[in-house]
C-alpha cells in the first residue's frame, strides 16, 4: 500500500525550544526509528528492510560509512540509518499526474522536506525547453536526448559529471570510464565539499589520503581524540565502538565549539543498561574550542611535547627512521606566541596543559576528525598539524594508533578510489589505457566550486549528477542556482525528488535509479555491487527488496546505456558490463591496486581490507619516501566587533541534504529548522534578545551581500564568538571563493557574519 505524503509545506511557526540533551540514543532512539520506519514502510516492510541493514548478506546502509565489525548485533543499524533506509524504501510513489499537478516553478517554492517526502520516482521524465512541466519520456528517447547534446558540444570539457557518495563502486567506475573515454576529467563529486581537505593533507605528509585505522584499533588506543566531529548525529554507530573502546580502558578527549549530547553520554539501546540503566560516559574530557582554533591547539600540544622532561615525549628512534623535515617543524613550533594560541582557542593555558597530561599517559593515539575540521581556510595545514602531533610519538604504523578522517555518506571514499576524481594520478590514467584501449585525457577537470563558475561563465553548459542534490550541498546558494539555470541541459540519476530538479537548465532530465534497498536484475541474474568504508574495508551489497517501479533502471544501467549512445564507436563492451556486474570488477582488479583477485575476495563474508602502506609496512609514499613533517602558518582568525563566526551543521533529523523531519532531538529544537544557536553572553553583548527573529547576513572581501532571512536566535552553550545554524538553509552564506587553501573545499565551518532584525514572514522560505 502507498502510504501518503504530506499535501502540505511548512513554517517554523510552531518552533518549540527545550533544553539540550546531555546524553544520546536509548529509548527515544528507537522509537524515533521505527516511527517514521513504520509510517514510511509498514511494519511489515520494515522488519525486511531493518533486519537485512549492513548484515554480510544484506545490503549496505545508503547512510553515513563507519564500518561493521566482525560480530554483528541483528540490528546493526542506528536510528538516522533506519532513517535514510525509510526515505529509500518508503512505499510512497511520484507519479506523471504529480508532475502534471506541479510547475517547476511551484516544486522550486516548496521546502527540502516537503520534496522529499513525496516518495520515490518511477519513471523517467522530461521538462522540454520552454515547458513549464515534466513529462514522462521513454529511456531510449533520454538517453538519445543526453548524448546529442554532449556530442554537440564543441569540447568534451563544456560537460559536468558530477557524483555523489552514495554511488556504488561498480557504477563509479562505470562512470569515470564513461566520462573519460568521451574526453574529459570534469569529475567533481562531494568529496571536493567535504574530506578533500583531509586527502590532500594526508597524500602530502603520508603518502595516502585516507586514514590509517581500522575498527580494532579503536579498542586498543589509550587515547582518542575526536575533533570537530557530532557522532551522535552524524555517524551514531561510531557511538557503540567509542563505548566499546572506554570499557577497555581508552580516554578519550572531545574537541568542538559545540556540547554534543553522543560524546556526553551514550545509552546504547542494544544493551539493557542503555535502556534502563544511565548508559556510558564517553568523553573524559571536553575542550570547547573556538571555530577556526583547531591548528592552534595541536601546535601547542607540539610545542609543549618538545619542551617536555618525560623520557617519551618524542620518539627519535621512529622520526629519525621515518620523518622528514623535523628540525624546520621544531624550529617552527618552539616559536609560536602563547597570546595567539589562547586568542585562536579560546582555552585556557591549564586546559591545554590537562589535556598534554592525557597525552603523556598514552602510548597508543587516535585523532579522528569529520567536516569541524576540513571547511575552514586552513583546514589542510590543521591536519598536517595533527599528522605532526601523531608522528612526534610515533603514532602511525601500529596498532591502536592513527589518523582517523571519519567519512560522511557511504561510499564517497569508494568513489574516490573507483576514479571519480578531477585529478586523476597518471598512474591510474596508464592502467585504464593499457586495459581498454584509448588515451583518456590528461588535464586536470573541474571540481565542485570551479563546476560552479564554470558554468555561471557559460564555459560548461551541460550537467550530470549521479546521485545527490547538487543544488542543496553546494555553496552561494544563489549564485549556484543561477549556474545550473543557464545551462542547455540538467540531468539528475536520482531516487527521490529534491530541490536539484527544480533548478534546471532550458532542458531537464530525471533518470530513476534502483535504491541499495532493491533487487538489481541484469541479463545474468541477479547483481550485487560494493562499497568502501570509511576504513579501506571493501564488502558487497545485495538490495532484496521488490524495485520500486518496473520502469527503474540500475546506475550501472543507466550510464551503460547512456555510453552506448553516445560513444557508439568507444570499442568498450558496455554491453557486458550492464549484463554482469563480475566484468566491471575483473576491470577493476586490472586498474585498482588493491583490487586484485576482486571477484573472489568480495564474496567473502566480511570481504577484504585495502593495502595501507603506512599502517601495514609503516612504508610513506611520499616523495621523500618518509613521513613529511610540516610547518604550518598560525594566522589568528579574528572577527570584527559585533560580528560572530558561523558554522553551519546538520540537524539530527536529517543527513546530508536529506531533511528526515523538523526535530533536532539532541539540541532542544522541535518542529523548525530556521534557527542560529548563539552563546548567550554574545547575545547580551550584541544586545539581541533569546527568541528575536533575524536575518543572517554574512560578510566577505567582494562586498556581495548574502542573507539568510527569519532565523530565530536560539540561546545556547556555544563557544563564544561561535554561532551555528542547519545547512543547506545557511549555504547561501558561504561565499563561493570563500575556500579553503588546496584543497578548493567551501569554508563553511568559518563564516562572518552580523545578525539584523528580520521579520518571521519568511520562516517557510527555501
Amino acid at each position: 500500500m502507498s502510504r501518503k505524503a504530506p499535501d502540505d509545506d511548512f513554517d517554523d511557526t510552531g518552533l518549540r525550544v527545550s533544553r539540550p540533551k546531555e546524553w544520546a540514543a536509548g529509548v527515544p532512539g528507537v522509537t524515533a526509528a521505527l516511527r517514521q520506519s513504520y509510517d514510511q514502510m509498514g511494519v511489515r516492510r520494515t522488519a525486511l528492510a531493518l533486519l537485512r541493514v549492513n548484515q554480510k548478506q544484506g545490503f549496505d546502509c545508503p547512510g553515513c560509512a563507519w564500518p561493521e565489525g566482525e560480530r554483528r548485533h541483528v540490528a546493526e543499524f542506528c536510528e538516522n540509518g533506519a532513517k535514510a533506509v525509510a526515505e529509500e524504501a518508503t512505499t510512497r510513489r511520484i507519479t506523471p499526474e504529480f508532475f502534471a499537478r506541479h510547475t517547476v516553478a511551484e516544486l522550486a517554492e516548496r521546502s527540502d522536506h516537503w520534496l522529499g517526502q513525496q516518495g520515490r520516482l518511477t519513471e523517467p521524465m522530461l521538462k522540454r525547453a520552454g515547458s513549464e512541466h515534466y513529462e514522462p519520456v521513454p529511456w531510449d528517447e533520454a538517453f538519445r536526448l543526453l548524448a546529442s547534446e554532449l556530442t554537440a558540444l564543441d569540447s568534451p570539457d563544456e560537460a559536468v559529471f558530477y557524483t555523489s557518495g552514495r554511488t556504488s563502486n561498480e557504477a563509479a567506475f562505470a562512470y569515470q570510464l564513461f566520462v573519460r573515454a568521451f574526453g574529459t576529467n570534469n569529475l567533481p563529486d562531494c568529496s571536493n565539499m567535504c574530506h578533500e581537505s583531509s586527502g590532500s593533507a594526508l597524500s602530502e605528509t603520508i603518502g595516502i589520503g585516507k586514514g590509517s585505522v581500522l575498527l580494532e584499533d579503536l579498542d586498543k588506543a589509550d587515547l582518542i581524540f575526536v575533533v570537530g566531529q557530532n557522532p551522535g548525529t552524524n555517524h551514531p554507530r561510531m557511538l557503540s565502538a567509542l563505548e566499546q573502546a572506554k570499557k577497555a580502558g581508552t580516554r578519550i578527549i572531545a574537541v568542538n565549539p559545540l556540547p554534543e549530547a553522543g560524546l556526553m553520554r551514550f545509552k546504547n539501546p542494544q544493551r539493557p543498561s542503555g535502556v534502563t540503566g544511565r548508559g556510558t560516559s564517553l568523553a573524559d574530557r571536553f575542550l570547547q574550542i573556538r571555530l577556526n582554533g583547531d591548528l592552534a591547539l595541536f601546535q601547542a600540544l607540539n610545542r609543549l611535547l618538545l619542551e617536555s622532561d618525560a623520557p617519551d615525549a618524542v620518539d627519535r628512534e621512529f622520526l629519525d627512521e621515518h620523518s622528514h623535515g623535523f628540525e624546520a617543524f621544531r624550529e617552527h613550533v618552539l616559536g609560536l606566541d602563547w597570546d595567539d594560541v589562547l586568542e585562536a582557542t579560546g582555552l585556557t593555558r591549564g586546559e591545554i596543559a590537562a589535556a598534554l597530561g592525557d597525552v603523556l599517559g598514552a602510548k597508543r593515539i587516535i585523532v579522528c576528525w569529520a567536516m569541524g575540521l576540513t571547511q575552514h581556510r586552513n583546514s589542510v595545514p590543521t591536519i598536517r598539524e595533527i599528522v605532526n602531533f601523531l608522528l612526534l610519538r610515533g603514532n602511525i604504523g601500529r596498532p591502536g594508533a592513527g589518523v582517523c578522517p571519519v567519512r560522511g555518506h557511504s561510499n564517497v571514499q569508494g568513489d574516490r578510489t573507483m576514479g571519480i576524481w578531477e585529478k586523476p594520478r597518471p598512474e591510474f590514467l596508464d592502467a585504464l589505457a593499457a586495459e581498454f584501449g584509448f588515451e583518456p585525457p590528461r588535464e586536470h577537470g573541474l571540481d565542485t566550486v570551479d563546476a560552479i563558475r564554470a558554468m555561471r561563465d557559460g564555459r560548461a553548459t551541460v550537467f550530470l549528477g549521479m546521485g545527490g542534490n547538487f543544488v542543496r550541498a553546494t555553496p552561494d546558494s544563489a549564485v549556484t542556482e543561477a549556474a545550473l539555470r543557464s545551462c542547455q541541459l540538467t540531468a539528475q540519476v536520482s531516487t527521490k525528488l529534491n530541490r536539484s530538479h527544480a533548478v534546471t537548465g532550458d532542458t531537464a532530465l530525471i533518470l530513476p535509479t534502483l535504491g541499495r534497498t532493491e533487487r538489481d536484475e541484469q541479463g545474468s541474474g541477479t547483481q550485487f555491487v560494493s562499497v568502501e568504508d570509511s576504513m579501506g574495508m571493501v564488502h558487497a551489497s545485495r538490495g532484496r527488496l521488490a524495485p520500486a517501479s518496473a520502469d527503474l533502471l540500475s546506475e550501472v544501467s543507466i550510464v551503460c546505456r547512456l555510453a552506448r549512445a553516445a560513444l557508439p564507436d568507444s570499442g568498450i563492451d558496455w554491453d557486458a558490463m550492464e549484463r554482469d556486474y563480475d566484468v566491471i570488477r575483473d576491470h577493476v582488479s586490472r586498474v585498482v591496486p588493491g583490487f586484485e583477485r576482486f571477484n573472489a575476495r568480495v564474496r567473502g563474508k566480511a570481504g577484504f581490507t585495502l593495502p595501507h602502506a603506512p599502517r601495514d609496512e609503516r612504508r610513506f609514499p611520499t616523495a621523500t619516501g618518509k613521513a613529511n613533517m610540516t610547518v604550518n602558518e598560525l594566522e589568528v582568525l579574528r572577527v570584527p566587533e559585533g560580528r560572530l563566526l558561523l558554522q553551519t551543521v546538520r540537524s539530527h533529523d536529517q543527513y546530508n541534504t536529506t531533511i528526515y523531519g523538523l526535530d533536532d532531538r539532541y539540541r532542544g529544537i522541535k518542529a523548525g529548522r530556521r534557527v542560529v544557536f548563539v552563546n548567550p553572553d554574545d547575545l547580551s553583548a550584541l544586545g539581541v534578545d533569546d527568541g528575536a527573529v533575524v536575518d543572517l547576513v554574512s560578510e566577505w572581501s567582494d562586498g556581495v551581500e548574502r542573507r539568510a532571512p527569519s532565523f530565530r536566535v536560539v540561546s545556547y552553550p556555544t563557544a563564544r564568538g561561535c554561532a551555528a545554524a542547519y545547512f543547506p538553509e545557511t549555504n547561501v552564506l558561504v561565499p563561493l571563493d570563500s575556500t579553503a587553501d588546496v584543497s578548493n573545499t567551501p569554508t563553511s565551518k568559518s563564516v562572518v557574519v552580523r545578525l539584523e532584525s528580520g521579520s518571521p514572514g519568511g520562516a517557510g522560505a527555501v
